[in-house]
């Protein structure tokens, strides 16, 4: 038999090519093994823990998922021009935004913060990349999104703003929470899952016909009336979520 051998040279010129490639796989097993990880504690987690969806919105950041989410989401020129400003508004003042009519954005928000006990969210990711910057806006916002849609902080309320998240950008924590919902519910609640499918149903109609919310500098208009947000931003609020099965 003839064998024919690599030259030493040619051998030794494609070792670089083949070490980035596995340590390019290697990070990529990693990364998937971190987000798979993190995605089980939330599945098999029944307290609600926040800090391990946190954990999991966290480790998806630099996923693919997220990237093609934000190419998609920048063919809208006013998505564009705020992921390229890297707007972050100002931590927020409760008390002073209670001082705004009781119509108002700013008052609804700090005043349904208060009543519920909740405080201000900000994410713990560094802004250095389109990705890093939607998860940190989408994060200070998610509060005012629940007041524009009406989608109240329930369990299931909450899966309807995540498909309304989903149909607005493709946000990859909104797919992996409505997956995580309907796995959980199929296995322990089942007589919730026709009221979980109509929030699902209801938050993707929602968001497919609304404007983009993620594009919105809210804190530049805290005196607007939310009715007067909603008929702006094409937003019809949901005040009863319904089953889609008899």
């Amino acid at each position: 038999m003839n064998y024919q051998y690599l030259p030493f040279t040619s051998y030794r010129g494609a070792e670089p090519q083949a070490s980035s490639s596995i340590w390019t796989s290697a990070k990529n097993f990693f990364r998937i093994f971190k987000t798979t990880k993190a995605f089980l504690k939330v599945l098999l987690d029944d307290r609600g823990n926040l800090d391990l969806i946190e954990e999991l919105s966290t480790s998806l950041v630099d996923n693919r998922a997220f990237e093609l989410a934000v190419e998609k989401m920048k063919a809208k020129p006013e998505v564009a021009a705020i992921i390229a400003e890297r707007y972050i508004a100002p931590p927020h003042d409760l008390k002073a935004l209670l001082q705004y009519p009781q119509d108002s954005l700013g008052y609804t928000y700090a005043s349904s913060l208060k009543q519920a006990g909740f405080h201000t969210l900000a994410a713990k990711v560094k802004i250095d990349s389109d990705t890093s910057y939607v998860e940190n806006r989408w994060y200070q916002t998610h509060d005012i999104w629940h007041i524009i849609t009406g989608f109240d902080t329930s369990e299931i309320g909450e899966i309807g703003l995540q498909a309304f998240y989903l149909a607005q950008f493709q946000l990859p924590l909104a797919s992996m929470l409505i997956a995580n919902s309907l796995i959980a519910t199929t296995l322990l609640q089942p007589e919730e899952l026709s009221l979980l499918l109509g929030a699902i149903a209801k938050g993707w109609e929602m968001g497919q016909t609304a404007k983009p919310l993620i594009a919105q500098k809210w804190e530049e208009a805290w005196e607007k009336p939310v009715a007067v947000w909603r008929a702006e931003l094409n937003v019809q609020p949901i005040f009863q979520i319904e089953p889609v099965l008899a």
